[in-house]
């Protein structure tokens, strides 16, 4: 059965959000990673532009497999097998520590996002199975810096922060975060003390932080476009796999 999406500008722009330009990139970087190689020893029955565009389009829509397999021609095991195999080959590279590294300004923040696979998972303060990601946001450019593994969403932010390991890439960087992430190493807002008010400095810094810090927020909200981060039905690392596939392709929609 023929499939009726392929690797053409329609339908590259319509179901991944990427301009053909920009999904040209990701297919390089799948390309250099070993994309092309076979299965087993037999040829994939889709090649590796389509294969790619599989996993975009998975990422995108969440639509299941049995959903997506006609619209490409293939089976649904095709479908799960290119997700498996391919899929992890678009996770972003971890941005590299700036020349100007002090004078520029990072943004820290968790997300929760629903995960039916109970292992990565815990019933959370979304009354959902979910999972806390955290997430480094440039604050200038809005790019991606870089997203942890995900752990159990009862997890208190500080507490995913320090088992992250992300410290250690901001060495040198400002980095802001809310009130969660108190002794952690970060610029926080000003706390108020029992019985005593802020002061006026005090609540013009924390109302200019506010300002900064919402776009880390704007940046997850762009991320969960991708409704594979509104219920992800994929299991063990599968999660891991799609946050970062899906920060690749922000960075890419951003950057050119």
């Amino acid at each position: 059965m023929a499939g009726v999406l392929r690797s053409e500008r329609v339908w590259v722009e319509t179901f991944t959000g990427l301009r053909v330009t920009q999904f040209a990139r990701l297919l390089k970087v799948v390309r250099e990673r070993g994309g092309d190689g076979t299965l087993q020893g037999r040829p994939w029955s889709l090649p590796l532009a389509e294969r790619v565009l599989v996993v975009a389009v998975y990422y995108r829509t969440n639509l299941t497999m049995r959903q997506l397999g006609p619209l490409f021609g293939v089976s649904s095991s095709t479908v799960c097998r290119v997700i498996q195999r391919p899929g992890p080959l678009l996770a972003m590279e971890p941005v590299s520590r700036p020349v100007d590294a002090p004078e520029r300004m990072w943004i820290v923040d968790g997300t929760l996002i629903p995960v039916r696979d109970r292992t990565v998972a815990a019933s959370s303060r979304n009354y959902r199975f979910s999972a806390n990601v955290q997430v480094i946001v440039d604050a200038d450019t809005r790019l991606v810096i870089a997203a942890a593994r995900p752990v159990p969403g009862t997890t208190a932010d500080a507490h995913a922060w320090r088992a992250s390991g992300l410290a250690e890439h901001c060495q040198g960087v400002t980095v802001l975060g809310d009130g969660t992430y108190l002794n952690c190493g970060m610029v926080t807002p000003h706390r108020k003390r029992p019985h005593r008010a802020l002061l006026a400095g005090e609540e013009e810094d924390n109302a200019a932080h506010r300002k900064v810090r919402a776009r880390v927020e704007h940046v997850i909200g762009r991320l969960k476009n991708y409704k594979i981060l509104r219920d992800c039905r994929q299991r063990g690392d599968g999660l891991h796999h799609a946050v970062q596939a899906v920060a690749h392709m922000h960075n890419l929609a951003l950057a050119s």
